[in-house]
């Protein structure tokens, strides 16, 4: 394995077209989130939480303050600010070298969260909810992910429906590429989730996963988000507790198709399954 990834050599992997696969550990300070609402909304427990992330190996820490599961309501910019900042500030102080996205689609979060040691905007509405986001991340350098989803967390299960899913967000994909280097971001900022389980149908998310590697053929790094997902409990009739071999499963399968980071929750047990993909992906 190569060496670790740091916010030092972050850009060398964004360049590198052989990059390692990353594990991307989730932290919601939220009182809702699906699968961990409430648990880490008090910033001590998240601050203790983001410490067994780093012993286990996490890569990147994703930091978010708006609940995004579906039927989730919009929070104000401050109440956002006041559960990612300091949590931010307190794992930088903490862990100088360690990885932060902030998970957040307004651009006034995301420049203070840049500013209090974040180094990815992780924007799960694809550049499409705030004008300005692009010039945020153009003006500090930062990477972005720009991420797929149907309509809005409030609204995007409601009986998504796509004519060809992978061409629809394909398309998408090459639309918002786009828009970002007419903004003034380089395509080595750029990182593309097709967003499994925002305004998806449980097939659609199966075929995503299956067709991935259409989407690594715009050269981009992808980021995929299964863990825990309602496809994976629907599929298995599991709850949101017992859905880790599933999600293993489609981290493994997605990995073998070509995305190079995973957004996850258990980070020790699926940074152990990446460890073993990584090893059979690039054994020659």
């Amino acid at each position: 394995m190569s060496q670790k990834i740091t916010n030092d050599n972050l850009n060398q992997w964004l360049k590198n077209p052989f990059r390692e696969t990353l594990v991307m550990g989730i932290i919601n300070v939220t009182p809702d989130s699906f699968s961990d609402g409430g648990k880490y909304f008090e910033s001590n427990m998240a601050l203790e939480y983001s410490a067994k992330m780093i012993n286990d190996g996490v890569d990147i820490i994703d930091i978010g303050g708006e609940s995004t599961r579906p039927g989730a309501k919009v929070i104000s910019i401050d109440q956002e600010l006041k559960r990612t900042i300091p949590l931010i500030e307190k794992i930088r102080s903490n862990s100088p070298n360690i990885l932060i996205s902030i998970d957040t689609s307004k651009s006034e979060v995301a420049e203070k969260a840049i500013l209090s040691g974040a180094n990815i905007i992780n924007d799960v509405s694809g550049l499409r909810n705030d004008s300005n986001m692009i010039s945020i991340a153009s003006k500090y350098e930062t990477p972005i992910i720009i991420m797929h989803m149907q309509g809005n967390p409030r609204n995007m299960q409601d009986n998504p429906k796509y004519t060809n899913i992978i061409r629809d967000i394909y398309s998408f994909f090459q639309k918002q590429i786009k828009i970002a280097l007419e903004g003034g971001l380089r395509l080595d900022q750029i990182i593309l989730d097709p967003g499994i389980g925002f305004g998806k149908s449980i097939k659609d998310n199966f075929i995503l996963i299956n067709h991935l590697q259409e989407f690594c053929d715009l050269g981009l790094p992808v980021l995929i988000g299964p863990s825990k997902k309602s496809f994976i409990g629907l599929t298995l009739n599991e709850s949101v507790d017992n859905r880790h071999e599933g999600t293993v499963a489609a981290v493994v399968s997605g990995i073998l198709r070509g995305a190079r980071m995973v957004r996850v929750h258990d980070v020790k047990k699926i940074k152990q399954a990446v460890k073993i993909t990584e090893l059979i992906r690039t054994s020659k």
